[in-house]
């Protein structure tokens, strides 16, 4: 079965009404019997922990690190702008009482020019690490969504929900965990899949 983008991100934006209703189907006594009945393996509705499942992978780990540095970086250069920019606002101040009128009116919108121009390029530059950063999240989403696939398949499940709209639910229906080991096993850090290793071959027979 192929598993499509659009159709996880819809299964995990189920609305709360959905979940609470499923929520509600699992509490009550008959179901608590089928659950005890059920195995340890298999659930026909699983949950997961986008955010700790991003945040938690190797990808999201590495993802998360440029941003915290790009950010860092991003308020040093901040800072050094505003200190030049106070520093250049003060000499102007301090050359007032010598300039003519017109001439220092001239500078003083050239320096708000300037100014204006320099904050709007910080911005952009903020934006664009948010853009980055949600990019980030919707690449992990798409690359992950087949390995979800065959967690469904194998523990016959029919749905995985997003585990913040779940009212109640079985601890052992949250396959988070299980998800990060399981994408940290088949994709490396560009979210490609890892070679899969060809078994050693088998020794020769004693003559």
């Amino acid at each position: 079965t192929e598993f499509r983008s659009d159709h996880f991100d819809k299964v995990l934006m189920l609305g709360r009404a959905v979940a609470y209703a499923l929520a509600l189907a699992l509490a009550v006594p008959a179901s608590l019997a089928f659950a005890q009945q059920s195995t340890p393996s298999q659930s026909a509705v699983l949950t997961v922990d986008p955010e700790r499942l991003f945040a938690e992978s190797r990808f999201g780990k590495a993802a998360v690190a440029r941003l915290e540095a790009a950010q860092a970086d991003l308020l040093a250069e901040n800072k050094q702008l505003e200190q030049a920019l106070e520093a250049e606002e003060k000499d102007l101040t301090e050359r007032r009482p010598t300039l003519p009128p017109e001439e220092f009116r001239s500078l003083a919108d050239a320096f708000n020019a300037k100014a204006e121009e320099i904050r709007a390029a910080r911005l952009a530059k903020s934006r664009s690490l948010t853009t980055l950063r949600d990019e980030d999240r919707q690449k992990f989403l798409t690359a992950i969504v087949p390995i979800l696939g065959d967690l469904m398949g194998e523990m016959g499940a029919l749905v995985i929900l997003d585990k913040k709209t779940v009212f109640l639910s079985f601890e052992r229906v949250d396959v988070t965990d299980r998800a990060i080991a399981r994408v940290d096993t088949l994709l490396d850090d560009s979210l490609q899949p890892k070679p899969i290793a060809a078994p050693e071959p088998a020794p020769d027979p004693a003559p």
